[in-house]
């Protein structure tokens, strides 16, 4: 009877009724549809034996370096049943019948070491018994036969367990392994030494040549498998590894960046190297303010998407200014855009800077498209003198600046008409006669009383 296939029982559930006597072929029964689908997805999922095995034997709460251990322990036990295999073969060609009982026995004790470890998942009796198994089934057998010679040299397989203790438990584990290897070894040879009679045991020459060919193959080729595998999942971990390592650098860096456009970068820079508080006391800082006249009226005529793409182009060419000048934007509130010069000490001429920025904003609103297309123009105020600057905050870090000098650059930029820029006297006098002033005015401002401001007209021309 042909198999049904899980499509073709999802198409006989979903389409219309058909004739069935009419095509030739025997009725459907509904109710074999179900058995037939719910048997032919766990058909699929389990896999082959193999896959099935390593996912029995491996726990998905195993570390990436104790899967490699299991993998390579019970690669290692297949290989070498494979070996018993071969060796039970030949043995029974040669009619050498005492030798291949114990092959024979060593494949039984294997699948029932691993049967226990399959029930038990311990894992440590697992590779004790297997490596035991490495270690004494090799001696034995050569016991059985006689000699090194007449055996073929097959205790060299027993070097598996040292090696197989260095990938299973570790280096310094497996010097018991290879200390008990040498033992028998030893042991071995003092057997042939004293109890030789110059016989191969009903061995032929050619036979033992045969086994020596193949013993020296078999432990080759088993330990080049286990080492190439060895290698691969290490140059795949490796791999892996170093794409989590770029991942973590790209995130890295990105994080960086972002951390960088929201603080100043010297301010970033030391964040990340100490995050604890950051607050900072500056006898001199150039403060200044830029707010858009009218800016009430021209958000009312636009949308909110224009008037956020509005700010953003403005803002972004304020913020290459402010790079230009070196200067540090602090932040923007509302329309207002806030600069500092003197607070990452990197540039002694932080004023003409701050000064240089302003003079640059209103250039802007002359030459620029953007800001001729709106009729943007800009009330600009500048105070220089001393400030408290510090982060806060834990989710979201905010760079401020507090203090005296910070609420008269606001306060001059308040009073400032549209496209000047007032200053007060100790900035005037910083600036000297580098750059031109208008006559001064005495302004008097809330909780201050009388200051004199002077309007910045521009950087005097060298002669």
């Amino acid at each position: 009877m042909p198999e049904v296939t899980a499509a073709a029982v999802s198409v006989s559930m979903n389409a219309p009724p058909v004739d069935a006597q009419a095509k030739g072929a025997a009725p459907v029964t509904p109710r074999a549809a179900p058995l037939t689908a719910v048997n032919a997805a766990p058909a699929a999922a389990r896999g082959s034996w193999l896959q099935r095995l390593g996912r029995a034997a491996i726990s998905e709460d195993d570390s990436e370096e104790l899967r490699l251990r299991k993998t390579l322990l019970i690669f290692a036990s297949g290989l070498m049943n494979m070996a018993a295999i071969v060796w039970l073969a030949i043995y029974w060609a040669l009619g050498l019948k005492l030798p291949t009982t114990i092959p024979l026995a060593y494949q039984l004790l294997s699948a029932l070491i691993l049967a226990i470890y399959l029930k038990t998942r311990n894992f440590d009796f697992f590779r004790f018994a297997q490596l035991s198994l490495f270690l004494f089934a090799p001696f034995v057998i050569q016991w059985t036969i006689g000699s090194f010679v007449s055996s073929s040299g097959i205790m060299l397989l027993a070097l598996l367990a040292p090696v197989g203790a260095m990938v299973v438990y570790s280096s310094r584990e497996s010097i018991p392994w290879f200390v008990a290897y040498v033992v028998l070894t030893g042991l071995s040879g003092a057997f042939d030494y004293y109890l030789a009679d110059g016989s191969f045991s009903g061995v032929p020459q050619r036979t033992v040549a045969v086994f020596f060919v193949l013993n020296f193959t078999i432990l080759s080729t088993i330990v080049y498998l286990l080492l190439r595998y060895f290698v691969e999942q290490k140059d795949r971990f490796q791999s892996e590894l170093a794409q989590q390592h770029a991942l973590v650098q790209s995130e890295q860096r990105k994080s960086e960046q972002l951390l960088t456009t929201i603080l100043p970068p010297h301010i970033a820079q030391r964040l990340k190297e100490d995050p604890a508080t950051i607050a900072d006391g500056f006898a001199d800082v150039s403060v200044m303010f830029a707010d858009i006249v009218n800016f009430t009226a021209l958000a009312e005529e636009l949308t909110p998407k224009e008037v956020v793409s509005f700010l953003n182009e403005v803002f972004t060419r304020f913020d290459e200014l402010a790079e230009k000048h070196q200067v540090d934007k602090i932040k923007t509130i509302g329309d207002a855009y806030m600069v500092a010069g003197g607070v990452s000490g990197d540039d002694s001429q932080y004023v003409s800077a701050v000064a240089d920025m302003a003079l640059g904003m209103l250039d802007l609103t002359r030459n620029d498209e953007v800001m001729r297309r709106y009729s943007v123009s800009f009330h600009v105020g500048i105070a220089t003198g001393p400030v408290i600057a510090g982060v806060i905050g834990v989710k979201r870090f905010i760079y401020d600046l507090w203090g005296d000098t910070v609420n008269i650059a606001s306060r001059i930029t308040a009073e400032a008409p549209s496209g000047e820029i007032y200053v007060d006297k100790t900035t005037y006098r910083r600036l000297g006669a580098r750059y031109t002033f208008s006559e001064p005015q005495d302004l008097m401002f809330k909780g201050k009383g009388k200051m004199t401001v002077y309007q910045l007209l521009g950087k005097r021309v060298a002669v």
